[in-house]
Formats: structure tokens, C-alpha cells, sequence
């Protein structure tokens, strides 16, 4: 299911001050600035990269309407010392990708972008990263993901002759891809199939929340065999798409993921606001205790559509339905 990123970023905002007191726009207005290149840094898997523990995410980018708003923003988010950058070819019509190209062409080396594919099948998903190149105006993403897999045919297409799997390893050798790996928010059951299948992910992208433990937990699921694996683990819908913010605040929620056994969290920044908090809230990190995050826990399945929890909250997987 496509979210509606508009009704989203109201959310992030009103939602936040509304249910949790903790509003991004009303924050920033008193915080202080987060310091330039403070910004904690984890080992990314077996890479040998170091990332920043938050990147900004490319789908939000969006709701910034036109290219001339959002590269600014970008150009924020790395001028803050950020230097991961999600992004996806299919992101706001593949303009992502391309704000990302005006903005970070300069400082290439100094970045670590990704991108993703939703094709299925060699030739698509050939066509698809040549595409992203051009947009990126780099000859090389550092990552390279197949991108939303929810369920056991995703997987099979993948690695059926002719599969998608056989572009990722080409783009590889070619050195057009430094590393790849595969995401998904549907079902921690296909991950567990994808890292079945094969032994060679360089990473895996899910989202890891305070909700999530209670309904076909990622974090119970799929967050061990990762860590496993020792591949790079990469969080996203940290703030359960603005929903946890009715019943915890920003920092909680980002807090909350950072203390997981995790790499890297890509968040939807739409405003200098939003990027601001979420760097401040993660150069100021402390883990929590096991106590604190069953709390968390506990707290935050009251966070769904009056009160629900499970497929009322988590839309996104098996069974979820928009309310």
C-alpha cells in the first residue's frame, strides 16, 4: 500500500504536538542547533563503512513540492555532517534521485547514497539502475537494494533464471553498486526467505519501532537472523508513520530504534525542523534500558487509529488495513 505523504507530514507535526507534547516545529523554535559533525557513527556490517546513525530518507522529499525547496535541505542535511542518503528510483516519481544528483555530485566521495529497485527480473532491473545513475549524475551507488520484497513470489522472481539477483551481482562486479542488499516493511517472513536464499547480503532495511514487537515483529523475527549474518542493518518507520507520536515523542521513538542492535536509521525529514531534532536527539543518544524499552513497549501499542493496535497500526503488513 502507496501511504499519502501529504496526510503523513501533517501528521508528523500536529500529531506529535498534539498527543505527545513534543512537536518538531514548536522544538526547534527553542532548541539549539545540533552540532556540525557530532553526529555518532556505527560500523555498517562487515563493509567497513562508517555511518552517521541517521541519514535522511528520499521518499519525504516530496512533500517539499518542488526540487528548488528540497535541495536546499538536502544540502542541510550534509552540511550537518550527514553522510548517509536513502533514496529509491521509484521515490517521488524518480525526482529524489535527481535532487540528490544536484546536491551531492560535488561531494560524492564524502556521501554513501543508496537506492533501490522494485523490478523483479535482470533486464528491468538493469534498465532501472541505469536510470538511477544518470539522475544520481554518479557513475557508482554505494548501495544498491531490491526494494520491497513481501512475500515467497518476490523471492522466487528474484532468483529464477533471469532474476533480479543476477543484475545485483553484475552491478557489483562492474563496480556500479559497492554493496547490495534487499528491504521490505510487509512481512519478516520473506526477509527470513531472502536470507534463506542467499549468504551474500551486504545489508537488509526494515522498520523497527516500539509497536512492532507486539504484531509480526521484524525485531523478534528477522532483527536476529540479520545480526547473525553480521550484515548491515538499516531501520526505517522509526516514528511509525507519525501514529507513535499520538503516545510517545520524537525523541522516544528515535531513542527507542537507536538502542537496538542496529547500524543506521533512515528518517523522513521533510522540514529543517524535523532534520534538526532528529540529528540533535542522536548526537545527545544514550541507550535505554531493558526496562525502558518494554515500557516503550507497552506504551506504544495504544498508539493506532482510536486506541487499536496491530494491523490497525502497522498498516503496512500482512493484514494491515488504512484507517
Amino acid at each position: 500500500m502507496k501511504d499519502s505523504t501529504r496526510s503523513l507530514a501533517g501528521r508528523r507535526t500536529f500529531v506529535g504536538a498534539a498527543f505527545a507534547g513534543l512537536g518538531f516545529t514548536g522544538l526547534s523554535a527553542r532548541a539549539p542547533k545540533p552540532q556540525v559533525g557530532a553526529t555518532p557513527m556505527r560500523e555498517f556490517g562487515k563493509t567497513g563503512v562508517k555511518l552517521t546513525v541517521v541519514g535522511q530518507g528520499g521518499a519525504r522529499l516530496a512533500l517539499l513540492r518542488t526540487k528548488e525547496a528540497a535541495r536546499p535541505h538536502v544540502r542541510h542535511a550534509y552540511e550537518l555532517g550527514l553522510n548517509y542518503f536513502d533514496c529509491a528510483h521509484s521515490y517521488w516519481e524518480g525526482h529524489s534521485e535527481e535532487v540528490y544528483g544536484d546536491v551531492l555530485s560535488d561531494v560524492r566521495k564524502q556521501v554513501f547514497i543508496t537506492t533501490k529497485s522494485s523490478k523483479r527480473t535482470r533486464v528491468e532491473a538493469e534498465r532501472e539502475l541505469h536510470a538511477s545513475l544518470k539522475s544520481l549524475k554518479t557513475d557508482y551507488v554505494d548501495l544498491w537494494q531490491m526494494h520491497g520484497i513481501q512475500d515467497q513470489k518476490d523471492v522466487d522472481q528474484i532468483f529464477a533464471p533471469g532474476g533480479a539477483i543476477a543484475a545485483f551481482e553484475a552491478a557489483k562486479k562492474a563496480g556500479k553498486c559497492r554493496f547490495f542488499g534487499f528491504t521490505g516493511h510487509h512481512d519478516p517472513n520473506a526477509h527470513l526467505s531472502m536470507l534463506k536464499a542467499y549468504d551474500k547480503w551486504d545489508s537488509i532495511l526494515m522498520p523497527l519501532h516500539a509497536a512492532d514487537p507486539a504484531y509480526l515483529s521484524f525485531e523478534k523475527i528477522t532483527l536476529p537472523a540479520a545480526r547473525e549474518r553480521g550484515i548491515g542493518v538499516q531501520a526505517m518507520k522509526v516514528f511509525g508513520n507519525a501514529f507513535l507520536l499520538r503516545v510517545l515523542n520524537a525523541e522516544e521513538c528515535l531513542r527507542y530504534a537507536l538502542s537496538l542492535p542496529i547500524h543506521c536509521a533512515t528518517v523522513g525529514c521533510s522540514t529543517i525542523g524535523q532534520l534538526d531534532d532528529d540529528v540533535r536527539f542522536a548526537q545527545s543518544f544514550q541507550p535505554y534500558s531493558a526496562a525502558e524499552m518494554e515500557d516503550l513497549r507497552k506504551r506504544a501499542v495504544t498508539a493506532g487509529p482510536g486506541g487499536l493496535q496491530g494491523p490497525a497500526l502497522e498498516y503496512w503488513k500482512i493484514g494491515g488495513v488504512w484507517k
